[in-house]
């Protein structure tokens, strides 16, 4: 199995143009770019929300 990173607004970007082998790689991707917001002060309409899937080979 892959993974993949998709956005819920069905737009394509560079997150989303990547593979992973394994879901933990692709988590790290997102705690990087996620992991320094509170969700108390989080304007997330400013950013795109993700979401990991597996992809059948």
């Amino acid at each position: 199995m892959t993974y993949r990173i998709t956005r819920h607004d069905g737009e394509e970007d560079d997150i989303t143009s990547q593979r992973f082998d394994n879901y933990d790689d692709a988590y790290d991707l997102l705690e990087e770019i996620y992991g320094d917001m509170c969700c108390s002060d989080a304007d997330y309409e400013d950013r795109p929300y993700y979401e990991i899937i597996e992809v059948e080979q």
